[in-house]
């Protein structure tokens, strides 16, 4: 048995399953909770919302500001145009090369950790139910240790105990 999870109807029955599970010794990142439409006013919305997308795409975009400012000054020194007393690397004109690499690279790192942090691309499928679209609320486990524990914690709450 690789995942064990249970549909519930309303977002209170969720938030007993999510309690359950917690006192029954799993902490947020076993647990996954995967809802139709968002439910911020439960405790659970908040499970795996921290993300580091924003530091990442900082850093995207000042590698790309970096090799921008880089390539354009290299090839002005490894190339260079005497225009008669002016420098020979001009600044104003590399601004538009070391913008749009400052962009592309914060839109490259964006999306890498997109794919990566939401799980996009991965080898097993996802656990999910068609019955979310319906407007259930799926609570589970993927991979229990304790499986007995986990569906005691589910049943407990109100949810009819499935297994994949």
């Amino acid at each position: 048995m690789s995942a064990v999870y249970a549909l519930y109807a309303d977002g209170l029955a969720a938030e007993r399953a999510v309690s359950a599970l917690r006192s029954a010794g799993l902490n947020d990142a076993e647990i996954t909770v995967i809802t139709a439409e968002p439910l911020e006013d439960f405790e659970f919305s908040g499970i795996d919302r921290k993300t580091r997308i924003w530091s990442i795409a900082a850093l995207g975009g000042f590698i790309g500001l970096a090799v921008g400012t880089w390539l354009t000054r290299m090839t002005q020194l490894a190339w260079p145009l005497p225009t008669g007393n002016m420098p020979i690397v001009a600044w104003w004109p590399n601004l538009i090369v070391m913008f749009e690499l400052t962009m592309l690279g914060a839109i490259l790192a964006t999306v890498v950790t997109l794919l990566v942090t939401g799980e996009l691309v991965r080898r097993k499928p996802a656990l999910y139910d068609p019955q979310v679209s319906d407007g259930k609320i799926l609570v589970g486990v993927d991979g229990p240790s304790r499986a007995d524990a986990v569906e005691r914690a589910l049943v407990g709450a109100g949810g009819t105990i499935k297994r994949v």
